[in-house]
């Protein structure tokens, strides 16, 4: 017959000698975690174990008690006094576990000093609890999670310190005492209480700084200082207008301005190298134009706008779609043959063959040929202005280098596009003239016969005869846009048409 567990006290002392007056059964052995939470406890008075039952084991042990004596002996557990018998201490318990905290905080902190690595997140502190340790030389620190309501003074003197994580606090301002850490790379300060970012903030060389979830209301003109910057962070704020200094962040990748109340995008960022923009969630109606210009754009986010240029049809299909809006958006613009916006690479200098043929365009137009308007002309030097920058974009990403700004003259000894048709196929150009630090500009002979070399490897390669440029184009840097024709129909060849030329 199975006995249901009566309610008994929250402690309870269990002693053998309870069951002497029951039938004698065999006793089922004891289980290890029983066994050591037996000996934990130790012996009464009377020399009787003792066992502190709390109120989710109480259960427990009647069963077992009604098992091995039956109910005689919960009987007698529940009607004896235990004079005798330590009871249960509620503020003992209390102590284990801050006990046990303490002993792995010291851990951490030992490990820290050993490996330069101070890891004490998620511990709920309120003060530093490092000042008996020699942490100098700590290189990355993560004090997410606690209750610092500064940050501590201490670790603004870790001069190595490279990162510092200081997530999920309860900081409302940066000391200056930050000015200490040269060597600070990472430092994200999110979900805290800011209300303001510093200014001496943007002297350290910081790469990734996170400011997310607090309550910055502006972003200080100083943020242009911070040159090495790649990914800034400063979404779920309330920050209204955008610095225009923040154009001068030359190496910025990533920027999130997510969840903010900004109303209007500054023109400024067009000029930066982005790779991944966030701006949703924000009440932005427009685009700038002149976004058109993030040709390293990959990933744009603007969902949560009340968007009206570009359309919301429009921003739904896409990067792609958006783009071409923009430069819809940008033509239409151009209403006057002078504010025509000539695209450029990197704002470098037209060649000096272009800007005579746009300065005798425009007599032509005013006078000797009134039926070919000025658009047409500025259209078409748009197309060439294309296909050069194509020309030197397939130069830099094929052979590894940065040509200077004026192409045509980098192109005019033939030494860089003998080096490509090598790159192409190895050893199909033979010899190639090359200056030299005691002869630092080739002679026009030894540059023609580099070009006359390049244009031989064409043909051999199985570049069409129609594409082939002359070789007064290189010379004379007269004809760039039919010299990249000739480079994109080499780079345009079947890679296995070079494989069995080699062969043979």
């Amino acid at each position: 017959m199975r006995v249901p567990a009566p309610s008994i006290p929250p402690s309870l002392p269990l002693s053998p000698s309870l069951l002497r007056n029951t039938p004698a059964r065999p006793l089922t052995p004891l289980s290890r975690r029983t066994r050591s939470f037996l000996s934990a406890h130790g012996r009464s008075a009377d020399g009787s174990l003792v066992i502190i039952v709390r109120a989710h084991t109480s259960t427990f042990f009647m069963k077992m008690a009604a098992s091995q004596g039956g109910a005689g002996a919960v009987a007698a557990l529940q009607g004896q006094p235990y004079p005798s018998v330590p009871q249960w201490n509620p503020v003992v318990l209390q102590h284990q576990q801050p006990l046990h905290t303490a002993r792995s905080l010291e851990r951490a902190l030992e490990d820290a000093v050993c490996s330069g690595i101070l890891n004490i997140s998620g511990r709920k502190l309120r003060e530093y609890p490092g000042l008996s340790y020699d942490l100098t030389d700590t290189t990355q620190a993560d004090l997410s999670k606690n209750r610092f309501g500064e940050i501590p003074p201490e670790v603004c003197m870790f001069a190595p310190l490279e990162s510092l994580n200081l997530y999920h606090n309860c900081i409302k301002m940066i000391p200056e005492a930050i000015v200490n850490l040269q060597m600070l790379t990472y430092l994200n300060i999110s979900r805290n209480q800011l209300s303001i970012l510093p200014k001496f903030l943007f002297n350290l060389p910081l790469r990734v700084l996170v400011v997310s979830n607090n309550k910055l209301v502006s972003v200080p003109d100083e943020i242009g200082k911070a040159k090495d910057l790649m990914e800034l962070d400063i979404s779920c704020n309330e920050i209204q207008v955008l610095p225009a200094q923040m154009g001068k962040l030359l190496a910025l990748r990533e920027l999130n301005i997510r969840r903010n109340c900004l109303q209007v995008l500054p023109d400024e960022l067009s000029d930066l190298p982005l790779i991944r923009l966030d701006f949703s969630c924000n009440k932005i109606t427009e685009i700038p134009p002149s976004y058109r210009k993030l040709s390293q754009l990959q990933h744009i986010i603007l969902d949560n706008n009340p968007m009206q240029s570009p359309p919301a049809q429009i921003c739904l299909k896409g990067k792609i779609h958006i783009f071409k809006y923009l430069n819809m958006q940008a033509c239409r613009l151009d209403k006057k043959p002078d504010s025509l916006d000539l695209p450029t690479l990197g704002k470098r200098c037209l060649p000096q063959q272009l800007t005579d043929r746009y300065t005798h365009s425009r007599q032509e137009y005013s006078s000797t040929d009134p039926s070919f308007t000025m658009r047409r002309k500025m259209e078409h030097l748009r197309e060439e202005m294309e296909q050069i920058r194509l020309l030197r974009q397939n130069l830099e990403s094929r052979l590894k280098v940065l040509l200077p700004d004026d192409v045509g003259a980098a192109l005019m000894d033939g030494v860089v596009l003998c080096h490509l048709a090598n790159h192409i196929r190895p050893r199909s150009v033979a010899s190639i003239h090359v200056p030299s630090p005691a002869v630092p500009k080739l002679s026009m002979a030894k540059c023609r016969r580099n070009v006359e070399n390049f244009l031989e490897a064409c043909k051999k390669l199985g570049v069409p005869q129609d594409k082939l440029c002359l070789p007064h184009h290189i010379l004379e840097e007269r004809g760039l846009v039919k010299v990249g024709v000739t480079v994109q129909a080499l780079l345009d060849l079947p890679s296995s048409k070079p494989t069995q030329l080699s062969t043979m």
